[in-house]
């Protein structure tokens, strides 16, 4: 019998929403949702409990599909697609519309991460807001921008060159009153103040 100790975690309910006319009404596959299942999955040490939905770009459609997650108990729900200039990208709308608070650091530090590779970049609307306990956050449409905003950008030593969005993300969570999300730091590492980060806790 292993003497090794066995870590507790905080589990967390989480939502993944991939915004797309064509993928929801099946003329191709979905990347969205896989892509966000598997880096949250590689991310974080917490049990996840996924609340996955594929919808199309409906203002309406999207703003109830955000409130019905959120009020199931999702302490953060990740949204991919919809968020560019074109006519049908209404994700950041149907977002902004169901926000009790809005955190635009996020935003601003998705398009300083895609800048790095694409200056039309700035065609990006992704926002960040609060609704109740639940953060939700908009990320881009491909699942490696995705990646890379969640994970930020290394150098060819691997350390970090720019920080990515999922930094953020627990002691946010922490602040509205949400689990204790812990990350493995080879694939993101939370920043906390000493004093919000807890002891390990152990079976």
């Amino acid at each position: 019998m292993s003497d090794e100790p066995v870590y507790l975690h905080d589990a967390v309910k989480i939502g993944i929403v991939s915004i797309s006319d064509r993928a929801s009404s099946g003329v191709y596959e979905d990347k969205g949702l896989p892509a966000l299942q598997q880096w949250l999955s590689r991310a974080l040490k917490n049990p996840i409990q996924f609340e996955p939905r594929l919808i199309p770009d409906e203002q309406a459609g999207i703003s109830a599909a955000l409130i019905e997650l959120v009020d199931a108990g999702c302490s953060l729900v990740l949204t991919t697609g919809g968020t560019g200039p074109a006519l049908r990208d209404v994700t950041p709308e149907a977002t902004l519309a169901v926000a009790h608070k809005e955190m635009p650091g996020f935003g601003e530090q998705m398009r300083q991460i895609s800048l790095a590779f694409v200056p039309t970049a700035i065609l990006s609307r992704q926002v960040a807001v609060i609704r109740g306990s639940s953060l939700i956050i908009n990320l881009p449409g491909q699942p490696k921008a995705i990646a890379e905003t969640l994970e930020g950008l290394k150098d060819a030593d691997g350390q970090s060159r720019i920080n990515g969005i999922f930094a953020a993300v627990p002691y946010c969570i922490d602040l509205i009153g949400g689990p204790y999300l812990e990350t493995h730091d080879e694939i993101c590492k939370a920043f906390r103040p000493k004093t919000a980060i807890r002891a390990p806790r152990t079976a």
